[in-house]
């Protein structure tokens, strides 16, 4: 997994946060996350800080809006299913638009859409601005466990590895006249998957084994990047402190 290896989040870009050390940034991600999930969902100023400064982030960044707005859509799940609970929730209740709504669950709902839209930004702005082999590098930097980060290393480069051979199987089938129509036609994918997983299996064995054969002893090797400075860390502290600050005030004013 080389130090070159790019990812459909990655924006190539040169900012001040795209300098970052990714264990910086992890750290600062984490902190913003936390900072926000434990602010109470009434606070909406809160919440209206919060945006304020991701918005700032973005725009130092240099991530598109567009491209952040697509990767969003992930969220759509948690969306229809915060949408759900004004409707099926009890208690007194509100008529918006002739419709009688929970007064709870619209809580509920903006609880879970705000903290839900917070998490997925901070998130989809770190994979933009650091390469996947960098974010791993940061964990290890941090003193992750090395087990978790070298399962975590394996797992993102194999399953690529392994969803671009299932592509081809699935575009070999096809070149041989495969084409379902009925859930009963699908036992070749079901086969295919099956072999496949076996495969894969055995080429990991493979892989570790010549791993070790060339010294491997489960540590991934350091390419000598940049760590964090103090000023790195000066930074990302006084970014997590506005955050906590922020939720200390919602915390007492609630």
């Amino acid at each position: 997994m080389g130090a070159g290896h790019s990812h459909a989040l990655y924006v190539h870009e040169h900012s001040f946060i795209h300098r970052l050390p990714p264990e910086a940034k992890v750290v600062a991600a984490v902190g913003l996350v936390v900072s926000s999930a434990v602010t109470p969902r009434e606070a909406i100023w809160a919440f209206a800080a919060y945006g304020v400064i991701l918005g700032l982030l973005v725009a130092i960044s240099r991530v598109p809006l567009r491209f952040l707005a697509v990767r969003l859509l992930a969220l759509t799940p948690f969306v229809m299913f915060a949408l759900l609970i004004p409707v099926i929730a009890s208690g007194q209740t509100v008529t918006i638009g002739g419709v009688e709504l929970s007064i709870e669950g619209l809580w509920g709902a903006w609880n879970i859409l705000i903290k839900a839209l917070i998490g997925g930004t901070v998130s989809i702005l770190l994979a933009a601005t650091t390469e996947i082999p960098e974010i791993i590098r940061g964990l290890g930097v941090l003193r992750v466990p090395a087990l978790f980060v070298s399962i975590a290393t394996f797992m993102i480069r194999y399953l690529e590895l392994v969803a671009s051979e299932l592509g081809r199987m699935r575009l070999a089938m096809t070149a041989r006249g495969y084409d379902p129509r009925w859930i009963t036609q699908t036992r070749p994918i079901a086969a295919a998957a099956g072999s496949l997983f076996i495969r894969s299996y055995e080429r990991g064995e493979r892989v570790h084994a010549a791993m070790v054969a060339r010294g491997f002893t489960g540590l991934m090797p350091s390419l000598g990047r940049r760590t964090a400075t103090g000023a790195d860390w000066a930074g990302v502290g006084a970014l997590i402190m506005v955050w906590v600050v922020i939720a200390t005030l919602a915390l007492s004013l609630s």
